[in-house]
């Protein structure tokens, strides 16, 4: 069996290490100033977001077609007719329907589909412990558990400076957005696991006291000192997120997962100023080979 994903996902996996586990990625579009760009083939985070800030214009997104996934089908069937296809939250992106529809163009293929009800590095680990329960041998039914259970553990959270991306996008309303925008509120901002869409958790006046909020929101699920999985990503502000590293160090026993950029397609929804953090406890992922 292989794997099938967008980069929505954000696996922070090689190319190298993507190819040994059996995960093929297929990118989202990006469009800005008329022109559209495959992430991770014909640009990455380090030469989007100055385009970004050269220009008054704001990017617009796209999910992958039904053709682009029929064609990735198509090609792994060839080999392998059993496929496994996790995706993004379907709350957030066509990304998933695209994905269904184009199983019905491949029925030389045997494709299960994964909504994971999320985005980024939560969604990542979803694909990336699945990989490894099929390199094990695992069966199906055996890997979907895994996947929901580590689905059911793990949250996301992030804060950001500036509103006028999210509102671009349509993903909160922009009369809240708009309010929220002249006070210069900082949103706490959630994806909640029954139809994986954005809910907000708070908010701060602050960056900083944003970035304080979401460890006390954190705390709010898990207790002082409890073992947990963690990673921050960001789009492209680094700094912020060491900072959230340094807040988050000392309440938890912390096993950290790299950080770094986040999907540039998801950035592009939330603007350059984007820090986040996904976490789970780490008894989660005891039964990932």
């Amino acid at each position: 069996m292989q794997i099938v994903t967008d980069s929505g996902t954000d696996t922070a996996l090689s190319a190298e290490e993507s190819a040994e586990l059996g995960i093929t990625t297929i990118p989202l579009v990006v469009t800005l100033d008329g022109k559209s760009y495959h992430e991770g083939v014909d640009i990455g985070p380090d030469e989007f977001y100055p385009l970004l800030a050269a220009t008054d214009s704001l990017p617009t997104t796209s999910q992958p077609s039904a053709g682009d996934f029929a064609e990735v089908y198509r090609r792994i069937a060839a080999s392998d007719r059993d496929i496994l296809s996790i995706h993004m939250s379907s709350g957030l992106s066509g990304t998933y329907n695209s994905a269904l529809a184009a199983a019905q163009l491949v029925p030389e293929a045997n494709i299960t589909h994964v909504d994971t009800k999320t985005l980024s590095a939560a969604a990542g680990w979803q694909v990336v412990s699945a990989a490894r329960a099929i390199k094990a041998g695992w069966p199906t039914e055996k890997v979907l558990e895994l996947v929901a259970q580590i689905s059911a553990a793990s949250d996301s959270m992030y804060t950001l400076k500036d509103l006028k991306y999210l509102i671009h996008g349509g993903r909160i309303s922009h009369m809240k957005g708009l309010i929220a925008s002249l006070l210069h509120i900082k949103p706490l901002i959630g994806v909640e696991k029954v139809n994986g869409t954005y809910v907000q958790m708070g908010q701060a006046r602050a960056f900083n006291g944003a970035l304080s909020k979401l460890v006390s929101l954190m705390k709010k699920q898990h207790a002082e000192g409890s073992k947990l999985r963690v990673q921050v990503l960001y789009s492209y502000n680094p700094e912020s997120a060491a900072m959230l590293h340094e807040k988050i160090d000392p309440v938890f026993d912390c096993t950290w997962l790299p950080a770094g950029p986040m999907s540039l397609v998801l950035g592009a929804h939330t603007g350059p100023s984007m820090v986040g953090v996904a976490f789970a406890p780490l008894s989660a992922f005891d039964a990932v080979p």
